[in-house]
């Protein structure tokens, strides 16, 4: 899923909305790097006066998101194998995943306060580590119950890795480099959802296809068992490596050179602030919570969905336990074009509302088209999806202000629409066949993102802003 700077570690949305934004505006920013040579100039590297170390070291804490984020893919084929589930049972894994966004921000935030960005840093891949370990001795003992708990654990350690990564990105360097700084770990974001459902498929998943037909022609159910506790026990040296490689990182950043950030917030607020305005508020709020909530729903149906729309389509599962990569490709291209035409052609404004357009289309494509046609056009929404959330994020917040704290804690909240959509997609494909019901979800959430986009371009508000946003 998505990385978004912590709305406690800002007072206001001056300060939160961000510092960043602030420092790229020209305007007066009150973020400071522990023992930083002040006085300095900044020079023209992105990297700043402390040098590439700290960027390359962040920037492989953003693979590691991206990395163990779009694993969730390839695993609802894993699990509706190993298991022998359902379609519907095998998207727990997304729903555990994404519903830890719900509960697990705001305490993030909390422990955040209280052990520094870089402390934080340092517990949430121990967190990390310790859902991936739970995840892979239950998948490998065929205990669902106790893997699904693995991928919570892992969901949390993901909100706390989220919430104090952004501020060393935005902050460690020149602010007016920040938006290359940005970029950087965005390429690294995507390259890891990429990469990770080649991995696991070339690992774990390799003869996926022949152990489906081998446990549907197997003699009984002891035959049967023997062929899965074979199959599920191949992810458990995986997942204890990728858990002990996270465990030695932790390690290495708790002693590492990276500088700690101190994030202070004025006494005053500007004495530019914008006039507040009554109509803004709770309806701008709402509806952004909408649109979000929507939004990561598309994004997940686009990213972790789209094997399970293969399959459907009759495609072999040895083909569709690749799929996932070929969205994150799709969204790593729509990103790296973003940043080049935001804000230099359209203001975020107006690309919001390109990149819903874009999605809509695609929905009829989707809709007209049959097998792997299909299922390309479904990889493309990872095209359209890429900057949406980078968009969408700072208008809501920008809307309502006064509300900033309140805001950007809901929008982060809403990221559950990962959970939500995909469960209400396999509930209804039996009824409505999977592109009907795949196309029937998708196509009003885009819908809904554009009315919000010409709600908010009508109050004449289009400014272009830099994009601070990185998804996961």
């Amino acid at each position: 899923m998505t990385c978004l700077p912590p709305w406690g570690l800002f007072r206001s949305v001056s300060d939160h909305c961000l510092s960043s934004w602030r420092c790229l505006s020209g305007h007066r920013c009150d973020c400071r790097v522990r023992e930083a040579p002040l006085s300095a100039p900044y020079p023209e590297s992105p990297a700043g006066t402390y040098g590439w170390r700290p960027i390359v070291i962040i920037a492989s804490l953003f693979f590691i998101i991206g990395f163990v984020t779009w694993l969730n893919g390839p695993l609802i084929t894993f699990v509706q194998v190993a298991f022998d589930l359902s379609t519907v049972s095998a998207f727990l894994v997304p729903m555990c995943f994404y519903f830890s966004y719900l509960l697990f921000p705001v305490p993030a935030t909390m422990l955040a306060q209280r052990t520094g960005l870089r402390g934080g840093l340092v517990i949430a891949l121990v967190i990390l580590s310790a859902g991936i370990a739970i995840f892979g001795e239950c998948v490998s003992v065929r205990w669902y119950p106790g893997a699904l708990g693995g991928l919570f654990v892992i969901g949390a350690g993901l909100s706390l890795l989220q919430v104090t990564i952004n501020p060393y990105v935005t902050l460690l360097g020149p602010p007016q480099k920040a938006a290359q700084r940005i970029a950087i770990m965005g390429v690294a974001n995507k390259l890891a959802g990429i990469v990770a459902p080649i991995v696991l498929a070339l690992l774990v998943m390799r003869n996926i296809n022949d152990i489906a037909l081998r446990v549907k022609a197997a003699p009984d159910a002891g035959a049967r068992d023997h062929i899965l506790d074979q199959f599920a026990h191949a992810v458990q040296a995986p997942y204890l490596i990728m858990a002990l490689i996270l465990l030695v990182t932790a390690v290495g950043l708790a002693r590492s050179s990276l500088p700690e950030i101190d994030i202070s917030t004025p006494e005053e607020e500007d004495a530019v602030a914008e006039e507040k305005d009554p109509k803004r508020g709770p309806a701008y709020l709402w509806f952004g919570v909408a649109c979000m909530f929507l939004y990561v729903g598309t994004e997940v149906m686009a990213g972790d969905a789209i094997g399970a729309y293969g399959a459907s389509l009759g495609l072999p599962l040895d083909q569709t336990k690749f799929f996932t990569s070929l969205t994150l490709a799709a969204m790593m291209c729509g990103y790296i074009l973003g940043m080049f035409l935001v804000p230099r052609v359209f203001s975020q404004e107006r690309y919001l509302g390109l990149s819903a357009g874009c999605g809509l289309v695609l929905c009829a494509l989707t809709w007209l088209t049959h097998g792997y046609v299909s299922v390309m056009c479904v990889a493309l929404f990872g095209f359209a999806n890429a900057m949406i959330l980078p968009a969408l994020f700072p208008i809501v917040i920008r809307e309502v202000k006064e509300r900033s704290a309140q805001a950007t804690a809901m929008l982060v909240m809403a990221f559950s629409g990962g959970a939500v959509l995909p469960q209400i997609f396999v509930q209804t494909m039996p009824f409505l066949g999977v592109q009907n019901a795949f196309v029937a979800l998708m196509a009003p959430s885009y819908g809904l993102i554009i009315l919000y986009d010409i709600m908010i371009q009508r109050r004449g508000r289009s400014r272009p802003a830099p994009v601070m946003m990185v998804e996961s």
